[in-house]
């Protein structure tokens, strides 16, 4: 608590001095305990040379502030764009004017904006023992941005958070405050601070000017603390050393009896060690386990820690009693064992001691085995598989099945007295331990006859058939079934039977709709379509292949003639670039040759670049794009998989004004409001996510670009009349404003008939 308290002592004072006005020669610093500070600077493209000037002069402001030592206030600082770069790490400076002198050395980097990155960099390095970060020291990040980040912070931020380092997201111009809250630590009131220019960045930490150097009630005042005073701005609190608790009155602390409390998990006895501390203990007979909280009974037989002669019994934790043989008897001193003769073999032991053995002259009557006990004396005993019966004369075969004493999962089988083996149920077979067993599964196995679905249980099989098929009498081959003519298909036209299903077609002139059974007269489609796709160093080469594939599933579905659709493809990274415009190619074979030919760019994403080059050159007609006075529809589908380093609002917005049609197809990374804000209206049929590249052929099986211009107004109306069952359909009718240019193609459509 010590540490939190000091360590937002240190954040009011960091903030708080964060003003226009440096401090003058001879004032007072203020104090705090030993703090290890680092400045992450964002030095992105974006950050103008005169905004970097401030920043510069605004981070000197902040060290004239501080007390800077090796054993007070160390800082570090961290410059970040697509790089991160550190200038000086929290061990490189012990002196002011040295860290000054390094903050005018540094030169912008005037990139990228990776701040996930430079995040990742000061956890893992910049506070790190190499570089300088102390134990129980405090550890403080103040990240300084202008822009939205360019890769996904909250995660490593979290991470950060969570390793102890106390978070200040300091935004500027256009820093966006969701990435902020998400970078800082709670509360966002005290964390998080979004100023409108850079000259305005000093004013933020005005409102903490009066709370930076108040006085310090537990050092300048009678606080009354019977242990520990913790200040706060006009206040103190008063807190208890470990093992003590805070009384009522708010100042004198009380012994924590654990024990007393009932607060302990010792098994059986609790030992009071000190405040807030205890060890467990046994009741006698027992000793502590490894754990040390829970006992065991000490059983001193087992353990043969006893002086009995011959044998022991255990009578309870820690105790015994000693006991003798048959035909011995215990001594006086509870310990030895005297043979027990009888007084004839007493009074004459020198004459017969080597005489008399029952057991060898047959004088027993076991049924099994007879053990010589001593002169005249005999016990009964059973071979290996049998047990001793009550009249300690008789044998018995043990039968371990019977008695449970096996470790058969399923089947024990007697197979002599003392003897077992372990088999199985049927439908399943042994292991290889002898014990266990394994459903045996004729379908994996392949050990069935049936024609399409074989179906399991153990040891037994059953056939089934696909949908669409009806098993036969044999319960093993199956039929197809006659669907046009068993279901109710809905077919418009015609029902047309395929191995387990059927689909439906149209008569010529006419296309399938997108419910799969009624027909259309819309006509294949004539558009210009020009595709935008990603090359940045994200998508990575073995996934740039899929997307060209994905180019040419789409060009596979058009009708592409000088006359019918033109396709062009631009691709972009930090730069654009046109790899063939819409009048190049004429066939769908030489498109998707070019296609294959393209090379991976391999840098950022600069998707409103992309939309800015598309709408102003790739839709012209020096590039092949055909008269807006013709009204052939205008597509343009943008590909990407991150993003975008730039603005798309301005160009996505005037490319819809332009009157083209816009489709969004995002994978992985894609921000979804990025796509939604790209698409056409209505927005679920212009927008498609996918979470990896491998899914993107069913994108292109679900797309549909479908596009019927109004003939008698002549304008561009997105809806969606007609579907087929191709990949990817474009659809138009469209309408010559010539009245001769009409009939000349209805004669034509004639002679070719002939």
């Amino acid at each position: 608590m010590g540490n939190l308290r000091g360590l937002s002592v240190f954040i009011v004072l960091t903030l708080a001095v964060f003003t226009s006005a440096r401090p003058k020669s001879g004032q007072s610093k203020c104090k705090s305990g030993p703090v290890d500070l680092v400045f992450l600077i964002d030095s992105s493209r974006s950050v103008r040379p005169h905004e970097f000037e401030t920043m510069r002069k605004f981070l000197i402001d902040i060290l004239n502030t501080l007390d800077i030592g090796l054993d007070t206030t160390r800082v570090g600082v961290v410059q970040y764009s697509s790089q991160v770069r550190s200038e000086f790490s929290l061990k490189t400076h012990s002196k002011l004017e040295n860290m000054v002198k390094a903050i005018n050395e540094i030169v912008p980097l005037a990139q990228g904006t990776m701040t996930g990155l430079a995040i990742r960099y000061l956890m893992n390095e910049a506070f790190s023992p190499g570089q300088g970060d102390r134990p129980k020291v405090p550890n403080v990040a103040v990240i300084v941005t202008d822009g939205r980040p360019q890769d996904r912070v909250a995660e490593v931020a979290a991470e950060a958070r969570e390793r102890g380092i106390e978070i200040y997201a300091v935004g500027v111009a256009r820093a966006d405050m969701t990435s902020l809250r998400a970078m800082a630590s709670p509360p966002f009131e005290d964390h998080v601070f979004l100023v409108e220019r850079f000259d305005l960045i000093y004013q933020f930490g005005l409102q903490f000017q009066d709370k930076l150097c108040g006085i310090d009630l537990c050092l300048e005042s009678d606080h009354g603390c019977e242990h520990l005073c913790e200040s706060s701005p006009g206040s103190f609190t008063c807190h208890c050393l470990p093992g003590y608790r805070l009384n009522a009155d708010g100042k004198t602390c009380s012994a924590i009896d654990l024990c007393a409390e009932g607060k302990h998990d010792c098994e059986q006895v609790c030992v009071y060690s000190g405040p807030g501390i205890f060890t467990c203990d046994c009741n006698e007979g027992y000793r502590l386990n490894v754990d040390e909280k829970a006992c065991s009974p000490i059983d001193l037989c087992a353990e043969e820690k006893h002086d009995c002669q011959q044998v022991c019994v255990y009578s309870g934790p820690g105790v015994f009693t000693c006991n003798c043989n048959k035909g011995y008897r215990l001594n006086g001193d509870k310990k030895t064992c005297t043979l027990n003769l009888p007084s004839f073999y007493r009074q004459n032991w020198s004459c017969v001691q080597d005489t008399i053995d029952l057991c060898a002259e047959e004088k027993d009557d076991c049924q099994q085995a007879c053990v010589y006990m001593g002169p005249g004396v005999f016990s009964c005993d059973c071979n290996e598989g049998y047990r001793l019966n009550g009249d300690e004369k008789t044998c018995s075969p043990i039968d371990l099945c019977a008695e449970g004493k096996h470790g058969c999962e399923q089947v024990c089988v007697y197979s002599g007295p003392g003897i077992f083996t372990c088999d199985c149920n049927e439908g399943y077979r042994l292991n290889g331990d002898k014990k266990t067993c394994s459903p045996i599964d004729l379908c994996a196995e392949g050990k069935h006859d049936c024609e399409q679905i074989c179906i399991s249980t153990p040891g037994v099989f059953t056939c089934d058939c696909n949908k669409g098929f009806k098993l036969n009498r044999d319960k093993r081959t199956c039929t197809n079934m006659d669907m046009c003519n068993t279901v109710k298909h809905g077919c418009d036209y015609q029902c047309v039977n395929t191995p387990g299903s059927y689909h439906c077609i149209c008569p010529e002139g006419q296309l399938l709709q997108d419910d799969g059974k009624t027909c259309g007269t819309c006509k294949s489609a004539n558009i210009d379509l020009v595709l935008l796709i990603d090359g940045s160093k994200s998508v990575r080469p073995q996934n740039f292949e899929l997307v060209k594939k994905f180019v040419n599933q789409v060009v596979d579905s058009l009708d592409v003639s000088a006359h019918g659709t033109r396709v062009g493809l631009v691709q972009y990274s930090s730069r654009v670039r046109t790899e063939f415009p819409l009048n190049m190619y004429h066939t769908a074979e030489d498109i998707k040759a070019a296609v294959m030919k393209v090379d991976y760019m391999e840098k950022g994403t600069m998707t409103g670049l992309a939309l800015k080059h598309m709408l102003e050159y790739s839709f012209s007609e020096a590039e092949g794009a055909r008269p807006a006075s013709r009204n052939i529809p205008r597509i343009g589908l943008v590909f990407t998989d991150g993003r975008s380093q730039d603005d798309i609002s301005e160009y996505a917005k005037k490319a819809k004004e332009a009157g083209i049609t816009m489709y969004a197809v995002g994978v992985g990374k894609a921000v979804e409001d990025e796509l939604r804000e790209i698409a056409s209206d209505p927005v679920e049929k212009h927008f498609y996510y996918t979470t990896d590249f491998s899914a993107i052929n069913t994108i292109a099986d679900n797309l549909k670009l479908n596009v019927c211009p109004a003939e008698s107004q002549g304008e561009v109306e997105v809806k969606d009349p007609c579907a087929c069952e191709n990949l990817v359909e474009f659809q138009q009718a469209t309408m010559n404003t010539s009245m001769a240019a009409r009939l000349e193609q209805l004669e034509n459509q004639l002679l070719s008939r002939k």
